[in-house]
């Protein structure tokens, strides 16, 4: 039985990810700051090994992957999806703090947590496995004021392409997911409107969150012969191409 570990899995596409990986059959660990969120999601999707860490901790994460080890044996995926955002300002009204907070979640907790899955995959046998990194549309069209998300989103792009490439002599595969309005209740008012480019507020096409989940189920459940670099997976009609 193959084994995923997922962060920011307490709600949203951590929660959504994690249920579908479990469905799958799939061996999962639920990394996330909340032990209770994460214990209703072990509830939801009927097993789960509660791993309650905060990603920008470096202690906490590699104590989150023993765990982990102990209690599978071996990761064969990490799912990098802990992240959050900050109050639409320019950046001269951006508070520091909201800088720090996003970058610290956004790039350090990501890059903390891929950095104890590469080196649990290159030392297991067999050698290998699978690194995911949910970027988003962000990571090449930005939305108005959004300067700590989107920095921090281009920055995973960076860190997927590196892992892409330094994992290879490794059996590591690493590709990124950019997810456009899926439908969660943090996401829940875009859909009553939000800043566009041109300074109107406007609703905006949403889809469901399990559409995520199964594009994530997808690309882990690819031969590590093959690697989705980049997937993009949006609401249809959302302002994307357009945007700008």
């Amino acid at each position: 039985m193959k084994s995923a570990l997922i962060t920011g899995a307490g709600s949203g596409i951590g929660r959504a990810t994690a249920l579908a990986f479990v469905a799958a059959g799939w061996q999962v660990g639920l990394i996330g700051r909340r032990r209770e969120a994460l214990e209703e999601t072990a509830g939801l999707a009927g097993g789960g090994l509660v791993l309650p860490a905060d990603v920008t901790d470096p202690q906490a994460v590699e104590s989150a992957f023993d765990a982990a080890m102990d209690e599978f044996g071996r990761i064969d995926l990490l799912f990098n999806n802990a992240g959050q955002g900050s109050p639409t300002r320019t950046i001269d009204e951006m508070p520091l703090e909201d800088w720090y907070n996003v970058l610290g979640v956004n790039l350090t907790g990501a890059v903390l947590c891929a950095r104890a899955a590469f080196a649990r995959m290159r030392h297991q046998a067999p050698q290998g496995g699978r690194i995911i990194n949910n970027g988003s549309i962000a990571a090449y069209v930005p939305r108005p004021g959004s300067v700590p998300y989107a920095v921090t989103k281009h920055g995973i792009t960076g860190l997927t392409r590196c892992l892409a490439l330094d994992g290879r002599p490794f059996n590591i595969a690493c590709g990124q997911i950019d997810i456009g309005n899926a439908l969660t209740e943090l996401a829940r008012a875009m859909t009553k409107g939000v800043p566009q480019a041109d300074g109107s507020i406007r609703a905006e096409a949403m889809m469901d969150v399990e559409q995520v989940a199964s594009s994530v189920l997808h690309m882990a459940s690819l031969p590590l012969s093959a690697n989705v670099l980049f997937m993009t997976v949006m609401a249809t009609t959302m302002p994307y191409v357009g945007r700008g």
